[in-house]
């Protein structure tokens, strides 16, 4: 069982290594600033982190007003909306982080992915194409990074470097 756990931590957390390391540092630039933008700007003011823009956000807190606005999407989301909040916070703001540090790449893009698609069919969809087009750059950017992991430049190339020794 440890094996296998082990053997699942090493193959989630291996990126994928371009032949030249330019090709790695290209593929970087995007993950580091989608990264740092959504932990900075789009996740800071829904939740509670040492550099969130909401004032008075305790840490790992939600903004109040969020969970109102997921509620209305309806569905699942109006059945429990301050998880749905708080989760989709959790994945702007902590996942940014990750995605920007390269740790944890794939978990990380996996998320974002979720809330971006929850983001453009269910919050802007109606408000057109421009209006969801900063979703959709974040969903771009981390459906190449769900595949090759943070490359050569991320905490997961140094963890899987010290896994395979």
């Amino acid at each position: 069982m440890k094996t296998r756990i082990l053997k699942l931590l090493k193959t989630s957390i291996r990126p994928v290594v371009q032949k030249h390391w330019i090709g790695d540092f290209l593929f970087a630039i995007p993950r580091v600033i989608c990264g740092l933008l959504l932990t900075t700007s789009f996740g800071s003011d829904k939740f509670g982190l040492p550099w969130s823009s909401t004032a008075n956000l305790g840490f790992f807190e939600v903004a109040t007003w969020f969970p109102k606005d997921v509620a209305e999407y309806g569905g699942i989301f109006a059945f429990a909306p301050v998880f749905f909040a708080w989760m989709g916070a959790f994945s702007e703001a902590v996942g940014g982080l990750f995605l920007m540090l390269g740790l944890k790449t794939r978990i990380a893009s996996f998320l974002i992915m979720c809330t971006m698609l929850v983001a453009i069919f269910l919050q802007k969809w109606d408000q057109g194409l421009w209006s969801m087009l900063p979703a959709m750059g974040f969903l771009w950017v981390t459906m190449y990074t769900l595949y090759l992991g943070s490359g050569r430049f991320g905490i997961d190339y140094l963890i899987s470097k010290k896994l395979i020794k």
